[in-house]
């Protein structure tokens, strides 16, 4: 049972992290690549959720982290830059219903005529505000912070191939 959920979850991640990669240009190639990718981080998110009971915030963050390992790691196979795989693959991690709640509560804040239901839909507004923004930082912060890591890491390995090139050749 287990199993078939998180399959299903994965599966259905992938599709629109494929779609989300039709409308970007991802060339075809790679859309393998990105619904792989979005699979892994969207299980990993549910599991953190549903099965450990994390925040959705600080599931998205872990998620983040593993939709950017994956990206990088499997960057080579499909030839392309981990951006490419990362970036779709995120899009169907935004948690919806709770900017759809932030919404409706806000709207239901300007139908109300009493002060005390106001103040309740405005409390349930910012609570469900907060939580959708922080959950797509935390996500976003997850995957930049595993690519930059990443970057720094080469650059710094070409800067020090290059000096010592440098260094050898002025000794010859």
């Amino acid at each position: 049972m287990l199993l078939s959920t998180l399959l299903q979850d994965g599966i259905f991640a992938a599709i629109a992290a494929i779609g989300f990669g039709s409308i970007s240009n991802v060339p075809k190639k790679i859309f393998a690549g990105c619904g792989v990718v979005a699979a892994m981080g969207h299980v990993t998110r549910f599991v953190l959720m549903n099965l450990f009971g994390t925040h959705i915030i600080w599931a998205s963050l872990v998620a983040g982290l593993v939709i950017g390992c994956a990206a990088i790691l499997l960057r080579r196979v499909w030839k392309c830059p981990c951006e490419m795989l990362a970036f779709p693959a995120l899009l169907p991690m935004i948690p919806g219903m709770y900017a759809y709640r932030s919404v409706q509560s806000l709207l239901l804040c300007f139908k109300t005529p009493n002060d005390e239901l106001f103040e309740h839909y405005i409390h349930i507004f910012v609570y469900n505000f907060m939580v959708c923004v922080l959950a797509i930082l935390m996500m976003v912060f997850g995957l930049t912070f595993v690519i930059h890591l990443q970057r720094k890491r080469t650059i710094f390995q070409k800067w020090k191939k290059s000096s010592v090139a440098f260094s050898q050749k002025s000794v010859d």
